[in-house]
C-alpha cells in the first residue's frame, strides 16, 4: 500500500490533494489577516473618522466586540450545520463576501451606532472564517495528523497576523505619506482591503475541496445537527475544549483590540505622535509577539501528538494566565519591559489556540465534526462579549491592563476546571461514530 500524500509533515485524509491543503494554509494566512485587521485598526478609525476622545474609548472598542460577538454566537453552530449539510467552500466564500462588506463601509460610519452595525456585519463573517478554519484544519488530515494541522495552521495563521498587524495596519500612514489627507488615506486603505479580501474568497473557491459533505449530515435535520454539538459538552474532554475556546479566542482578541488600543493612546497622548503614526507604532508591538506565536505553533503542534491533549490543553492555559497577569508590570506600553510581555503574550496566544482544537476533533464523531466546532466556536464568542465587555469598563475605569487581567483570571479556572477532570478524558477511539449512537436526551 502506498502511504497518503503529505503536506509539511501532515498526512492527508483520503480524497484530499496537496493542493486542497495548500489552500488550507492560504486560508489561514489570509483568514487570520482578515481576522485581525479590523480590531487592531478600530483605535484610529475612532480617532480619525469619528474624533472619540482616548478616555472613552475603550468603552467604545469593548462595544463593538460585544456586539459583533453576539452576532457571531447567534450564527456560528448554524455555520457549522450548514457546512455539514452544504460543504466547507460555500460558508468559507460567504464569510470572506461579508467581512469585505463590513470592510469597505466602516470607514464611512458617521456615528458609533452605524459602526456598530458594520462591526456585526464584518463579525458574522469572521464567525464563518472561524468555523470553517477549525473544522477543515481537521477534515484534510488524518487523526494521527491533527496537531501537526493545527501547528501548521497556527503558524500560517501566525503569518497571517504579522501581515494584518505590519502591513495592513500601516497603510493609512502609507496613504497620509503620498499627500492624502487622514480621512482620505483611511477610506482608499480599506477599499483597497476589502478588495483583496474578495480576491482571496475567488481564489479559495477554486481550491478548496469540492468533496460533497458527509451522506449522514445530509440526512439529518439542521436542528438536530446544532444540537448534537451542544449535547456532546456531556463529554469532559469536550467540554474542556470548549472551555478552552472560551478564553483563548478572547485572549486574540484582547491582543488585536485592547493592546492596539493601550499603545496608540499612550503613543498620542504622552509622545504626540499622529494616529497613523500611533497605530503603526502598536503594530510593531503587536508584531512582536504574532512572530514569537509564529515560531511557537510549531511546538504545540509536535507536542500535541506527544502528549495526552488534555494535558497540553491546561498547561497552555496556565502559560497564557501567566503571560496575561503580566501586564499588571508594564508602566511604558512602548518601553523594553512590554517587548518582554509580547513575547510572552505571543507564547500564550498560541498556546491556547493551537490546544483547544486538537483536543475536541479526539472527541467527537466525524459526521457532527461541523457543528462540534460550530458550538467550539461559539463559546469562543462568549469569551470575547465577556472579556471585550468587561475588560473594556476596566480600561476606562482602572487601567489599560484590566482586558488582559480579565483573559488571565479565566485562563487560570479553565487550567483549574482541566486539572478536576483530566482523569475522566477518554479519547474516542472510533471517530466515525453514527448519529444513532449519540446521546440525544
Amino acid at each position: 500500500m502506498t502511504s497518503p500524500p503529505r503536506v509539511l509533515g501532515a498526512q492527508l485524509a483520503d480524497g484530499i490533494t496537496k493542493g486542497n491543503m495548500w489552500a488550507l494554509l492560504f486560508l489561514a494566512t489570509a483568514g487570520t489577516a482578515v481576522v485581525s485587521f479590523l480590531p487592531s485598526t478600530q483605535p484610529h478609525i475612532l480617532t480619525t473618522i469619528l474624533g472619540v476622545p482616548e478616555s472613552g474609548q475603550g468603552t467604545i472598542v469593548g462595544l463593538l466586540g460585544f456586539t459583533a460577538e453576539l452576532a457571531m454566537v447567534l450564527s456560528l453552530a448554524w455555520y457549522g450545520a450548514l457546512a455539514d449539510r452544504f460543504g466547507r467552500r460555500v460558508i468559507v466564500v460567504g464569510g470572506l463576501a461579508l467581512c469585505a462588506i463590513g470592510a469597505v463601509l466602516f470607514p464611512f460610519a458617521g456615528n458609533t451606532a452605524v459602526l456598530v452595525v458594520l462591526r456585526v456585519i464584518f463579525g458574522l463573517g469572521v464567525a464563518a472564517i472561524n468555523a470553517m478554519l477549525s473544522t477543515i484544519a481537521i477534515d484534510y488530515v488524518r487523526e494521527r495528523s491533527r496537531g501537526k494541522s493545527y501547528g501548521l495552521i497556527g503558524v500560517f495563521g501566525g503569518l497571517g497576523a504579522l501581515v494584518a498587524v505590519l502591513v495592513v495596519a500601516k497603510l493609512p500612514q502609507t496613504m497620509e505619506k503620498r499627500g492624502l489627507d487622514p480621512v482620505a488615506a483611511t477610506r482608499l486603505s480599506f477599499l483597497l482591503i476589502a478588495t483583496g479580501i474578495l480576491i482571496v474568497a475567488g481564489l479559495l473557491w477554486a481550491t478548496l475541496s469540492r468533496v460533497p459533505a458527509d451522506v449522514a449530515a445530509e440526512r439529518t435535520p439542521l436542528t438536530r445537527l446544532v444540537r448534537e454539538g451542544l449535547v456532546l459538552a456531556r463529554d469532559p474532554g469536550v467540554a474542556l475544549s470548549y472551555a478552552a475556546s472560551f478564553v483563548a479566542r478572547a485572549d486574540l482578541y484582547v491582543v488585536v483590540s485592547f493592546l492596539t488600543l493601550w499603545i496608540s493612546d499612550y503613543a498620542t497622548s504622552e509622545r504626540g505622535l499622529s494616529s497613523a503614526e500611533a497605530l503603526a507604532k502598536a503594530g510593531a508591538v503587536v508584531g512582536i509577539s504574532q512572530m514569537v506565536a509564529l515560531l511557537c505553533a510549531p511546538v504545540f503542534g509536535w507536542l500535541g501528538d506527544r502528549m495526552r491533549r488534555q494535558d497540553l490543553l491546561i498547561l497552555a492555559q496556565l502559560i497564557a494566565a501567566g503571560a496575561y497577569l503580566s501586564t499588571l508590570l508594564v508602566s511604558d506600553p512602548l518601553g523594553p519591559g512590554m517587548m518582554i510581555v509580547a513575547v510572552l503574550i505571543g507564547i500564550g496566544e498560541i498556546a491556547g489556540i493551537t490546544t483547544a482544537g486538537p483536543m475536541l476533533a479526539q472527541q467527537v464523531p466525524a459526521a457532527v465534526r461541523g457543528a462540534a466546532f460550530g458550538v467550539h466556536t461559539l463559546c469562543g464568542s462568549l469569551g470575547i462579549m465577556i472579556v471585550s465587555a468587561l475588560g473594556g469598563a476596566l480600561h476606562d475605569a482602572w487601567r489599560p491592563a484590566g482586558p488582559f487581567v480579565v483573559s488571565g483570571v479565566f485562563g487560570l479556572l479553565v487550567a483549574i476546571f482541566g486539572l478536576v477532570v483530566r482523569h475522566r478524558i477518554k479519547a474516542r477511539t472510533e471517530d466515525d461514530t453514527p448519529l444513532e449512537a449519540l446521546p440525544t436526551g
